[in-house]
């Protein structure tokens, strides 16, 4: 078909670039589109125009923002279906995983680049898959990262040949990755597989056969672990490489030859392994194209550069040496050499001396340091101003005297300043307030006094994240003028002014440990639309809990304890559907459980204290719906009633507390069915917990948003942060449960404390409580039990404490060896019968085993029927031999014998009466 102009004609394609996209593609992209609107299952209309409202061409696709086409042609050479098409129409995270029909995409014959990143592929449709793209034959860059694809489709991959870019990122790939279907692609410069499930290292041999490999990065997987810790050698041949990353995998040893010998690598990204030995910047003075080096998270020693072997050549822009060790305990002697640096990490490195202000000075594009968790001394004084740095950590020192006046005009640029665990004392700078841009400020843990100053408030109003805990400031607390959110473990008083109402976009209130009184206030609601932890514990907070928290529905963590709060619970307290920590302990609250809370369909709760308070009543049966609970703590109240057999439906449960209420009756059988520990749970789901402020790689505060009390080994323990993925127990002590232990109960293999002690439980400590192999406390002292310990418990390897004591046990204590070795007398004190070591009774036979000791006492009533027989033969006989004795000596008793003999073998009768008269002389003969 031709076009004419002039009298001219000329081919119709030549003007196709001139009019818009062909036709045949623009029908291609509609159909995609309705793939995806169907895959996804997205009910509003999905426009790949713009979606900003501007107008475009519907018919012109080359307009269309997911497209880029050839101007000359009109042909589409990229399409860019990434997540943020979805953003606009549904919440990423509600978006499910389809198959996509790859043949789609075979219209588009001058496509060169393909971003499919997030968008939600699970795969391809049946006789549809990746092998039929191999027709596009420009195609160059694939991004398919953030989907579902796993190891099936690596086939199809092996055809694209033409690709020089693709990136695997975090998919579903796992195992040993046949990485041999890739060697195909003998263009590729770009290979990216991090963020998956790859653990075997021997099958990243296949990569040494993609000779022109540019850029690698397999971080983030799991190589290392089940097979050889170390790179393949043939990595040597790499020689294109400019940017290795081997971050967060299991790598052990030296670092990899090629490391040092490719002078061609520019970024070196090895943190995170387990890299170990001694290192120098020495062995990189040939690099002169080297920008971004990290080490951090290994094992690794960095040894001080000789005075001519100190690197010149190149000039980085990024060095993370965290969690390395410089022998010198001194900043690395290259580090003199670089002007050009923009990232300095030399977190938890033994540096030791004063603030380094040279390499401030030196570096004036610095954007980010981290001196945090070292042995830093001295001031922190800044006599320049440097307005390119944006974040500075030199928290975990040993920094002292007062901040500088003038610390906000010297850093007028900040975003993040963390000086958290010092020694620095004084008060708070006002000029910190010319920060304007400042977003999180960390004074915490320090000698810090005064009021927080005014300035600071009204100046710093981008500021989200100011911790000032632990400090000796006092005050009163949130006036008009504030916009703060973590003040606790000051001297703070009064009571919550309505200033703190206009931080609405809260996501974290720590006001715990202080002297705040009051009520706490309605307009708490006004943080709805952000807030997730909220933690107002150990203040003097009074009546009720107002209804409105109910509207904070992205609450996750709510820390009440330690107040006066009381009445009941709210019943609005159901609408939290994410609350995963709930903690009212120490308070006043009063009445039955809180159905509201129970009944929260809370599959998302974790923890839940309400111990010490005034609740009555029996446990609700609705507690069954807790399905996720680890941690339950109902100690100190006034509940009573029998222990619940909905208890047992929780079957993640960790930590039970039911001590010091009034429950009655037996201990359920049930208890056996539950988690205990007893199951492998990889989930840390308890640990120290991080406050999603961060720049860049640095700034994570971490902290500790769970703590439960629990009884073991003899005392009340606070367990928190990552031991609580750790501990398991059940305390039922000082209730009132009767009846005998469930043998059941030795089946709990996995857990580490029981406590039944204060109780009236009866009968005999079962033997399998020798199955409990991981019991570390055991605690059965001051009930009614009987009988014999059980000599099996000797084989409980982990028993740290334990405990019989005050019960009506008998016979000899457990062989005095192993664990049961260091249990002194205090263990079986109050049980008159125990008599063995370690008591002072000793036994009636040194050398009789309890073994002979459970015979006999299970032999003890025929014993008694053997002795009861016994002694009456041996009297009869007795009787006998006496009689026949008189009968010889007197003539005449000898002849009335006879005689009676005679008679009562003619009457048998007549020697009846003389068994029920005392005399001779009553004895009448028949005639």
């Amino acid at each position: 078909m031709a076009r004419c102009f002039n009298n001219k004609c000329f081919p119709w394609t030549m003007f196709q670039g001139l009019f818009g996209c062909l036709d045949k593609e623009r029908k291609a992209l509609l159909q995609l589109k309705h793939a995806f609107i169907s895959g996804l299952n997205i009910s509003k209309s999905l426009e790949w125009g713009d979606e900003e409202g501007g107008k475009v061409d519907d018919n012109d696709c080359c307009a269309w923002r997911v497209v880029k086409c050839n101007p000359s042609t009109g042909r589409v050479t990229h399409l860019l279906i990434n997540q943020t098409r979805w953003w606009y129409y549904a919440d990423p995270y509600d978006l499910s995983y389809f198959n996509l029909n790859a043949s789609l995409f075979l219209p588009f014959e001058d496509l060169q680049y393909l971003d499919l990143s997030g968008s939600h592929i699970g795969g391809w449709i049946h006789n549809t898959g990746f092998e039929q793209l191999a027709r596009l034959e420009k195609l160059e860059f694939l991004d398919l990262s953030y989907n579902n694809f796993n190891n099936t489709m690596l086939p199809s991959l092996g055809a694209l040949t033409s690709l020089k870019t693709l990136s695997l990122r975090s998919n579903n790939f796992s195992g040993s990755f046949d990485i041999e279907e890739l060697a195909n692609l003998i263009n590729l410069e770009v290979l990216d597989l991090s963020g998956n499930h790859l653990n075997d290292s021997f099958s990243l041999q296949g990569l040494c056969e993609l000779k022109k490999l540019r850029e690698l990065n397999i971080g983030y997987n799991n190589f290392g672990v089940t097979t050889s810790t170390l790179l393949p050698p043939c990595f040597n041949n790499l020689t294109f490489l400019r940017r290795i990353d081997l971050s967060s995998n299991q790598f052990k040893g030296n670092i990899p030859s090629f490391i040092t010998t490719h002078t061609s690598l520019e970024h070196i990204l090895l943190g995170d392994n387990k890299f170990s030995g001694s290192f120098s910047f020495s062995n990189f003075v040939n690099h002169s194209n080297l920008q971004v080096i990290d080490l951090g998270g290994n094992k690794l020693e960095v040894e001080a550069e000789h005075p001519h072997q100190v690197p010149t050549c190149f000039q980085l822009k990024e060095l993370y040496l965290r969690n390395c060790t410089l022998l010198s305990g001194v900043v690395s002697r290259f580090l003199s050499s670089q002007y050009d640096l923009r990232v300095l990490d030399l977190s938890s490195t033994n540096l030791k001396g004063t603030f380094p202000t040279w390499i401030l000075n030196n570096n004036t594009k610095l954007q980010q340091l981290n001196l945090g968790n070292n042995l830093l001394n001295g001031h922190f004084h800044l006599v320049s101003v440097y307005p390119k740095i944006a974040v500075v950590d030199i928290s975990d020192n040993h920094i002292e005297g007062q901040l500088q006046a003038n610390i906000g005009e010297v850093l007028p640029n900040l975003i993040f300043l963390n000086l958290a665990g010092n020694s620095i004392d004084g008060g708070i700078p006002s000029s910190i307030g010319n920060m304007s841009i400042l977003w999180a400020l960390d004074l915490s843990n320090n000698k810090l006094t005064g009021e927080i100053p005014k300035y600071l408030a009204r100046g710093c109003t981008e500021l989200s994240v100011l911790i000032l805990s632990n400090n000796r400031l006092h005050g009163e607390i949130f006036p008009s003028y504030f916009n703060l959110t973590r003040l606790d473990n000051n001297l703070f008083k009064g009571t919550l002014r309505d200033g703190l109402s206009k931080c609405t976009e809260l996501f974290n209130l720590d006001i715990s440990n202080n002297q705040i009184s009051g009520r706490i206030p309605s307009w708490i609601t006004n943080f709805s639309s952000q807030l997730m932890t909220l933690f107002m514990q150990d203040n003097h907070f009074q009546g009720e809990i107002p209804t409105e928290i109910g509207q904070l529905k992205l609450l996750e963590f709510l820390d009440l304890s330690g107040n006066r709060l009381s009445g009941t619970l709210p019943s609005s307290l159901l609408m939290l559907q994410k609350l995963k920590y709930v903690k009212l302990q120490r308070n006043e609250f009063a009445g039955s459980l809180p159905v509201t809370l129970l009944n929260n369909s809370s599959s998302s709760l974790l923890a839940l204290d309400m111990s010490y308070n005034n609740f009555s009543g029996s446990i609700p049966s609705m507690i069954s719906e807790l399905s996720e609970l680890r941690v339950l703590s109902l100690k100190r109240n006034t509940l009573n009633g029998p222990i619940p057999y909905q208890l047992c439906q929780l079957k993640k449960i960790r930590l039970m507390v039911l001590s010091h209420n009034t429950f009655s009756g037996t201990i359920p059988q049930c208890f056996s069915n539950l988690n205990f520990g007893s199951k492998d749970d990889t989930e840390n789901l308890f640990q120290d917990s991080v406050i999603p402020y961060s720049i860049g790689n640095m700034g994570y505060k971490s902290v500790t948003l769970e703590e439960v009390e629990f009884t073991t080994k003899r005392r009340a323990d606070s367990y928190k942060g990552d031991i609580l993925n750790y501990m398991s127990g059940l305390d039922l002590s000082c209730n009132r449960l009767t009846g005998k232990f469930p043998f059941e109960i030795g089946n709990l293999h996995g857990i580490r404390a029981l406590n039944f002690s204060h109780n009236h439980l009866t009968g005999s400590i079962p033997k399998t409580f020798s199955k409990l192999r991981n019991i570390e406390s055991l605690d059965l002292s001051c009930n009614r039990l009987n009988g014999t310990i059980p000599s099996e418990l000797t084989e409980l390897n982990s028993l740290a404490v334990f405990s019989v004591a005050h019960n009506n046990l008998s016979a000899k204590t457990p062989d005095f060896k192993k664990q049961f070795a260091t249990f002194d007398s205090s263990s079986y004190e109050g049980n008159p019968l125990l008599c063995g070591p370690p008591l002072l009774k000793k036994c009636t036979k040194d050398e009789e085993s309890s073994d002979d000791l459970v015979h006999a006492e299970t032999q003890n009533e025929s014993g008694i029927d053997v002795v009861f027989s016994t002694s009456f033969v041996v009297s009869y006989i007795m009787s006998l031999l006496g009689l026949m004795t008189i009968l010889y000596v007197n003539p005449y008793w000898r002849r009335m014998w006879f005689i009676s003999l005679k008679h009562a073998f003619i009457h048998p009768m007549a020697l009846l009466p003389m068994f029920c008269t005392r005399g001779i002389d009553y004895i009448y003969l028949l005639p």
